[in-house]
Parts: C-alpha cells; sequence; structure tokens
C-alpha cells in the first residue's frame, strides 16, 4: 500500500505509517510514528494505546502481548458489549419460547454470555459446542449453579461434523462464532447443519468488504472503527486496549500470522445458508454495535 494513495495528513499520516512500518516488522520506525501521531493528537486515545502496545511488542515479541481470556473476559462484559448481549439473549429467548420442547445446539458457545440468559424451561437437549477449553469450563459451572443438564464437547465444528453423523435438533445457534471457519470449509459445514436442524440462528457483524489487506479505504475503516471502539472503554486505564483491543487492531494488519476471523456481508451469508438448503432466509438488526452492525440471521425449512 501507498501512502500518496491515501487522502490523509498530519497525525493520521504518522498513524498509517506506524501500521505500515508494524506490517513489515520495523518497530523502532512503528513506535517513533505511533508518538509522532500521539504527539500531534494528544487526546486520540488509539493513538497514544497504540504507541503503549507498539513498544511492548517491540520489547516483549507480539506472541507475549496477543489477547488474554481475561482482557477478553473484561471487554466482553462492558461497553457495548453489554447491550449488544442483552439483545441477543432475548432474540434468541424469544425463539425458544415458541416450542413446547426444545433441542439446542449452541456452536461456539464460549462462556455462555449469550445463551445463559435466553435459556427457557422447555429446553430437553442441550448440546454445546466450545474450542476453548477455559471458555467451556466456565459455561458448564453457570449450567451446573442454575441445575441445567447438557452435553458439552471441547473442540472445533470440523471436528464435532466427524464425529456426529446422526444428531438432530430444533434449533442450531452461532453467536459471533462461524466468521472463525475459513471461508472455504463454510458452506460445506452449513450443509451439515441444514440436514440436521429445523431452524439455524447466527448472530454476526455485517461488515465491508475490501479487495485486499493494505486497501486505503480498509485501512482507514479500521481506524475510525476502533477509535469509537476505544471510547467504549477509556476509563479502564488500558486494560482491554492493551490485553485486547490492541492486538486485535494490529492483527488486522499483521503478515506473520494466520487470520483467525473471516467476518463477511450479512448478504453473503443469508445467500449461503440459501445455497445449503435452507428454504426461508431472513435477518433482522440485533444492535448497531461500534465495529458493525449485529443482525440475527434465521434460516429455516418451512
Amino acid at each position: 500500500m501507498q501512502l500518496d494513495k491515501i487522502q490523509i495528513d498530519g497525525a493520521d499520516e504518522h498513524f498509517c505509517r506506524a501500521i505500515l512500518a508494524f506490517a513489515e516488522e520495523k518497530y523502532a520506525v512503528a513506535i517513533q510514528e505511533a508518538l509522532l501521531a500521539s504527539a500531534m493528537a494528544p487526546d486520540d486515545l488509539l493513538f497514544s494505546e497504540a504507541a503503549n502496545y507498539l513498544q511492548r511488542v517491540a520489547a516483549a515479541g507480539k506472541s507475549q502481548v496477543y489477547a488474554t481470556p481475561e482482557g477478553f473476559t473484561e471487554f466482553i462484559r462492558s461497553g457495548g458489549n453489554v447491550k449488544l448481549y442483552e439483545r441477543t439473549s432475548q432474540l434468541l429467548s424469544d425463539c425458544y419460547s415458541g416450542y413446547d420442547q426444545l433441542r439446542l445446539l449452541d456452536i461456539g458457545v464460549g462462556d455462555g454470555r449469550a445463551l445463559l440468559p435466553a435459556l427457557t424451561k422447555n429446553i430437553e437437549q442441550l448440546d454445546l459446542l466450545e474450542p476453548s477449553a477455559t471458555m467451556l469450563d466456565c459455561c458448564k459451572r453457570a449450567l451446573v449453579g442454575k441445575k441445567v443438564s447438557f452435553n458439552a464437547t471441547c473442540g472445533t465444528l470440523q471436528d464435532y461434523v466427524a464425529a456426529n453423523e446422526h444428531g438432530l435438533w430444533d434449533i442450531v445457534q452461532a453467536t459471533f462464532s462461524l466468521q472463525s471457519i475459513q471461508p472455504d470449509e463454510r458452506q460445506r459445514l452449513l450443509g451439515w447443519i441444514s440436514a440436521r436442524c429445523d431452524r439455524l440462528l447466527i448472530a454476526e457483524f455485517d461488515v465491508p468488504e475490501f479487495a485486499t489487506l493494505y486497501e486505503p479505504k480498509r485501512l482507514q475503516h479500521i481506524v475510525s472503527r476502533y477509535r469509537n471502539g476505544l471510547q467504549e472503554y477509556a476509563g479502564d486505564g488500558g486494560v482491554v486496549a492493551q490485553s485486547f483491543l490492541l492486538p486485535v487492531f494490529f492483527g488486522y494488519f499483521d503478515r506473520s500470522a494466520a487470520r483467525t476471523n473471516y467476518e463477511q456481508k450479512i448478504d453473503n451469508w443469508c445467500e449461503q445458508l440459501q445455497n445449503a438448503g435452507f428454504a426461508s432466509v431472513t435477518k433482522r438488526l440485533i444492535y448497531p454495535y461500534w465495529w458493525a452492525d449485529a443482525y440475527l440471521i434465521e434460516a429455516s425449512h418451512c
């Protein structure tokens, strides 16, 4: 990417140079440019937190400063996530209530942030799938405390599909988890889900598409979104910024790290669900989140 293709100047230009230097692993240059940006715009939280993060990267290496479970836990339970998950859980619960008896599979349940407040008494079979043992254990403890019976599997959806040929559910749900599946695997897995449930509920973000990793519009979009997002955590002393948001932010531009999510437009999700065999696919806004509008997609066979 060439900076002369971006209509920027001043502090924003220095920050863009910091991002590019980071991508090339020129950390001294990245720190210098981020500090210049921060000095020119001292009220911009993104610039100052980025400078701090880059100094940590230079001192400890990227592998030592990436997101921690504690940072994510603090992030997910504050800021805009409070309203996002309240609304998500309510919509899920509304869907559950239409059944006399419900068989439910939650793909990527995490620590139960969306599931637990949504639970209804008509759930007769609850199956959980989550690749993080730490997160799954949190959810299991909460369910035990609520005296809710369940079956839990620690693993990926790919592993689960290989081991479960005959599972059947009334509802399968995935809240902000299917984005982690690589695009070339997604259609096959959606087809497996389609054949084993009456209804699929997916919560995801409606993100714009960009042609390349370092496309100027992509860089500007991510910067503007994270500038807004960081403001929601401005009073925590940099805990969420340093342990979660900044590692994720710079991960978008890291050439040395494998991608961990593959977000896409909501309309693309809807098209893939139709191709997977669902007869009806609808979408509705969950919440106008700082990263992107969140939608609940409902796919069914009737």
